[in-house]
């Protein structure tokens, strides 16, 4: 069985999902999760995909009915690491919008070799003010000897110098 990737990206309209769905199951493809979404007035994400070996050619074939469609389709293989260890958290944060502020995040998490496994931002209106908030949520995958006490301190550290309210749980596996 090979799983691939496929990365799309286009102008957002009706039936494009169905479209990429229908080239998946087209090659005998299993559609086995996906991120899509409407971003800056296009339609983007991932989908992940399993099918026989020998389909893939076919599957190549399908999508370029897709492309021909307006859907810009990359294909990758999927790549299967070795099981991560270490705490899974979720971690949020809120605070007034302004420049910088996912910049300062990653830094932080980076230094402290935390993986970010799943990332997700959006502005929201502020309801008394009408003051543009920033949010962010992510899932965290920890290194074996960092506890989720020290990525809050370290956060923390600049959550009054980026005016943010932040805060971490334990997530789910998977």
């Amino acid at each position: 069985m090979a799983t691939l990737i496929l990365s799309v990206i286009g102008s957002d309209r009706p039936g494009l999902t169905q479209a990429l769905a229908g080239a998946v199951l087209s090659a005998g493809g299993n559609w086995l999760e996906s991120h899509l979404s409407r971003l800056g007035g296009l339609y983007v994400g991932s989908v992940l995909v399993e099918l026989e070996t020998d389909s893939v050619d076919n599957l190549r074939s399908a999508v370029s009915e897709v492309d021909a469609q307006g859907l810009e389709v990359r294909i990758a293989p999927a790549v299967e690491g070795p099981g991560a260890a270490g705490d899974v958290v979720h971690f949020s944060l809120v605070g007034q919008d302004r420049p910088g502020i996912v910049h300062q995040v990653t830094a932080i998490l980076s230094g402290l070799d935390a993986n970010i496994e799943a990332f997700d931002t959006h502005i929201s209106v502020e309801p008394h003010s009408g003051a543009p908030l920033f949010h962010m949520d992510a899932r965290l995958r920890l290194p074996p000897t960092l506890q989720a006490e020290g990525v809050q301190a370290a956060l923390e550290e600049i959550s009054a110098e980026i005016m943010v309210d932040i805060s971490l749980s334990p997530a789910a596996e998977g």
